[in-house]
């Protein structure tokens, strides 16, 4: 595998990690075409939407892109487009980050299985359009990290009627 295909693959466990431990399961697209790579669907629910659910598009890099506020990601304009626009699945962007060296993204013992670093999120539904011909830059703040409990929180809301 080359490092691109490892850093999807360590995102895509990242994320199966967290939505296990929150008890929701993942779907995968057969084809990508909305930039969704996994979607993660709850059983019932505690408002008016029953089995709700979250599409996300997953990124992960060991770039330098942590400032004290936010995460800074160059995300591709087509992903860009498709994450603003409102849909009856909500998608929210992750971005996980992860050590430069290969050798450090785990470290296993007896005791812990620990993955580095850590995932961000951040919902593009709204945004404005943009001129930009590529890529737009998006902010993630750092408090949007991707945990059990953030996860859950998403479902309560989309549960609820809400937006991620």
């Amino acid at each position: 595998m080359d490092i691109n295909q490892q850093k999807e693959q360590f995102s895509n466990t990242y994320i199966q990690a967290v939505a296990s431990v929150a008890g929701y399961s993942l779907y995968r697209p057969d084809v990508d075409d909305d930039s969704v790579d996994l979607g993660i669907a709850a059983r019932g629910g505690m408002g008016p939407i029953l089995s709700p659910r979250l599409e996300l598009q997953l990124k992960c890099t060991s770039r330098d892109i942590l400032d004290s506020a936010c995460v800074r990601y160059p995300l591709n304009l087509k992903n860009y487009n498709d994450l603003r626009i409102n849909t009856l699945v909500p998608p929210i962007l992750v971005v996980v980050l992860v050590p430069d060296n290969l050798n450090e993204w785990l470290q296993q013992s007896e005791q812990k299985l620990c993955m580095r670093y850590c995932g961000y999120w951040i919902s593009l539904r709204g945004q404005p359009e943009t001129r930009n011909t590529t890529a737009v830059t998006v902010e993630l703040p750092r408090s949007n990290q991707f945990t059990v409990e953030a996860l859950r929180g998403i479902i309560d809301r989309i549960s609820l009627g809400g937006v991620p």
